[in-house]
């Protein structure tokens, strides 16, 4: 028994820890995009421009995401879990290291862009297939009354990643000059990247096949074509999965990446204070990830996901009312805002249904392409609403209409419940 429960553990510290450095290396592009826009295009470029066109490749990992997600998903589900699992982490490492030492502009061009592209394009075919990779390899592994406590964990882990990016950005500021982050030093973090990945490619050797998979490919009941037989016979599958994707999108999306500074300009708050901010609300969703996959495990994935949906919509409620309501106080704004963060917790019911809704032999390829759909389109257009909406709750502190941000948020917590329906008919478990 003992042995058993090291080789459960080995699994999900191995899984979460890749998860966590390889999503690191997925968002730090971001966090330092003005002195990667700053090398990478022609100088007599305006500043806008330089950081719309940067974003703008950043948003290509997102656009790369579901052809990558698919296609190591079938073959995920035809030769092995493990086999993708190091696959994924494999693309990632190598482009993130190689982007700690591609030229820029003034050495390579216009070519340099082209690598640039080229950079983002694999890490998105390579987190499109790591997370769903992760959360079926976890859900296999686990045993079978602590599921949904491993995928919260490992949920956990994964937006842990974007935590991990925030604190290095803040180490690099510390450490180094404008100047000296301008000219070279912004190529650490990448290098790092590329160091962490190797680490996790090299301890995830030590991860064995899922005991579901080898089952499967023992009594020789592997799908020829899975990605077939999930347009066959799981579509309503794949739209409960691209539903409850999209709630986790607008938690991740709207909370944690826009929140903070929209916050800061209106609470007179600095960048460290908005970075501190933002790094409690990433601690904050994180535990209610892992509590949601406890409670799971405990009650059952429907009352918790009516429970955390509940939570969703009044948290967020009292926390846009205070975030807009002319002079509420500094403290109110950040309790609810952590509050907030918590039920967002509910974006672990994302893994914790996709993983029961599909049957074994397309698990991974349904799962991976519900989500990677999903967060395409809603990672596509969330944050260009939630700008709309919030700079129209601005010209609406008088009336009901300051909630039009809030609104959004309220609307994909009736979106989960609708989900938590959804699951009831479908869950094959």
């Amino acid at each position: 028994m003992k042995t058993l429960k090291r080789k459960h553990f080995k699994t999900l510290a191995l899984s979460s820890l890749g998860g966590t450095l390889e999503f690191y290396d997925f968002i730090i592009f971001v966090f330092f995009a003005a002195y990667i826009s700053k090398n990478f295009f022609p100088e007599n470029l305006s500043e806008f421009w330089k950081l719309f066109n940067t974003y703008g490749i950043f948003a290509a990992g997102y656009l790369a995401r579901p052809l990558g997600g698919i296609v190591m998903a079938h073959f995920g589900d035809k030769f092995g879990r493990k086999n993708m699992f190091m696959l994924s982490i494999l693309l990632m490492v190598i482009p993130t290291f190689a982007l700690a030492f591609i030229p820029g502009f003034e050495t390579l061009g216009y070519t340099c862009i082209v690598l640039l592209v080229l950079v983002r394009i694999l890490q998105g075919i390579a987190i499109g297939g790591e997370l769903p990779g992760a959360w079926v390899f976890t859900y296999e592994h686990a045993p079978h009354h602590r599921r949904h406590t491993y995928l919260g964990v490992l949920t956990a882990s994964v937006v842990s990643g974007i935590l991990l990016g925030s604190l290095v950005f803040l180490i690099m500021n510390k450490i180094y000059t404008q100047e000296e982050l301008f000219e070279w030093a912004w190529r650490v973090p990448f290098f790092l990247g590329g160091i962490f990945g190797i680490i996790s490619v090299y301890l995830r050797k030590f991860l064995s096949e899922t005991p579901v998979f080898e089952e499967m490919k023992k009594e020789q009941s592997l799908e020829k074509f899975p990605l077939k037989e999930v347009f066959k016979r799981a579509k309503l599958s794949v739209i409960c999965s691209m539903l409850i994707t999209w709630v986790l999108t607008g938690c991740i999306v709207v909370l944690i990446l826009l929140l903070p500074s929209y916050m800061s300009v209106m609470l007179t708050i600095d960048k460290i204070e908005q970075s501190y901010l933002q790094m409690l609300g990433i601690v904050s969703i994180c535990a209610g990830c892992v509590f949601s996959g406890i409670l799971g495990d405990k009650i059952g994935v429907i009352r918790t996901c009516i429970l955390f949906a509940l939570g969703l919509i009044a948290c967020n409620f009292l926390y846009f009312n205070a975030l807009y309501m002319p002079n509420s106080s500094l403290e109110s704004v950040k309790m609810w805002y952590l509050l907030a963060c918590f039920s967002a917790g509910v974006m672990n019911l994302c893994p914790m249904i996709m993983s029961e809704i599909f049957d074994p032999k397309i698990k991974f390829s349904g799962l991976s392409l519900g989500y990677n759909l999903a967060y395409a389109l809603a990672g596509g257009f969330t944050p260009q609403l939630a700008f709309f909406l919030h700079t129209f709750a601005l010209q609406n502190l008088d009336n009901a209409l300051r909630f039009s941000l809030g609104f959004y948020i309220l609307f994909l917590g009736l979106v989960a419940l609708f989900t938590a329906f959804m699951y009831k008919k479908l869950a094959k478990f």
